[in-house]
């Protein structure tokens, strides 16, 4: 028998998040593909057979882009599936999982080589990016738990299958209505911050100005990612100034560089040092002129996430820490950089940190004051 809780995420994915609708084509992926996908799959199948959609798979095995990365020459590097481009351009849906069993498989993979195979990524992002900000595609993200995430949040597997369920509200009764609750609440921040100019962060590990001049706050609460829970913006490209020093370790693509600080001027990071992996984040700065500069400012929602697990899906939600991500941003915040870099990095604010937007107390220690 399926658990319930599996049934209520395919629920919420189909009927929630993407709104799929009869004749919709919904792309149902596992990238990477483990076995433990198998009734997560069955179960998104099943839901969008319900709602009248045409669902269909794409599923690459775990250990073939780590394959690539090693083997590839340039022409392969650079090459994207033309399937994936078609479904870019014409599907309507896509819902997506991924089922690692070693999230560290590319920890020995060559910089230079991730990066130019992140930069062969990135008309795909620019199509989906603007058909996501006109309406005419939806997508979400969430994965499947495995050993793998489980290690890397420190936990057994049974206690990461818990932790999961509960985050992405599957274990409730009414996981749907949960998520309309954390919308209803989100969406009163961001009218509040609607028309403001001047973000002034302060704390022990912070000291930045930015502005969001014409620059709308956007929530997330269930419609891209599972789990979810945070607002964001983009601010204006040359406006960031000052420092931070990132709280948790940066993971990004099987790497993790601890102890990231940045110091801003005109926008741009002009200094950039890491405690651990120093040399990968410089890499990925220098990918290309726009990886320098801010795409995302936010602040995480979601209290059900109570731990740092090194799953960059559920740490930037952490209730009460802030992210920032350099490379492009999303263009529904009204951001203008472009990257193939997109790279989350999360400081804890629950440490007396604090936001005023245009002068008014807006956030402190982890809580929203308006």
């Amino acid at each position: 028998m399926v658990d319930v809780r599996i049934k209520n995420l395919a629920r919420v994915m189909v009927e929630y998040s993407t709104q799929v609708v009869p004749g919709n084509t919904v792309l149902i992926s596992s990238i990477p593909f483990a076995p433990a996908a198998l009734p997560y799959l069955q179960e998104t199948a099943r839901a969008v057979l319900k709602a009248g959609g045409h669902p269909m798979f794409d599923l690459d095995p775990e250990g073939y882009e780590t394959l690539l990365l090693k083997e590839g020459n340039y022409e392969q590097l650079t090459f994207i599936d033309p399937r994936v481009m078609l479904a870019a351009r014409e599907f309507d849906r896509a819902i997506m999982f991924t089922c690692e069993e070693n999230t560290r498989r590319m920890s020995a993979i060559d910089p230079e080589r991730q990066s130019l195979r992140m930069a062969a990524w990135k008309e795909y992002f620019d199509i989906t990016s603007k058909r996501t900000a006109d309406g005419s595609y939806h997508w979400v993200l969430t994965l499947v738990p495995t050993s793998g995430y489980a290690q890397d949040a420190e936990m057994d597997l049974e206690a990461f299958e818990e932790f999961f369920f509960h985050t992405t509200f599957a274990d409730r009764d009414d996981p749907v209505g949960s998520w309309i609750e954390m919308r209803s609440k989100q969406e009163a921040l961001v009218e509040w911050l609607r028309g403001r100019k001047l973000v002034e962060v302060k704390g022990p590990q912070v000291d930045l100005r930015l502005s969001i001049e014409d620059r709308p706050f956007i929530s997330c609460h269930g419609d891209e990612n599972i789990p979810d829970g945070e607002i964001f913006t983009a601010p204006v490209e040359e406006s960031v100034e000052g420092w931070i020093r990132f709280s948790y370790p940066a993971i990004f693509t099987g790497r993790e560089v601890a102890g990231v600080e940045l110091r801003f001027e005109a926008g741009k990071v002009v200094e950039a040092v890491a405690d651990k992996n120093n040399d990968f984040l410089q890499s990925m700065l220098d990918m290309d002129a726009g990886a320098r500069y801010l795409g995302e400012f936010a602040l995480g929602t979601n209290h059900a996430i109570d731990r740092f697990t090194k799953n960059i899906l559920f740490d930037e939600k952490i209730g009460g820490t802030m992210h920032m991500a350099l490379g492009f941003g999303y263009p529904e915040s009204g951001s203008k950089n472009q990257s193939a870099l997109h790279w989350d990095m999360i400081t804890d604010m629950k440490d007396g940190g604090e936001i005023r937007v245009d002068g008014e107390l807006f956030y402190k220690s982890g809580e929203f004051r308006v």
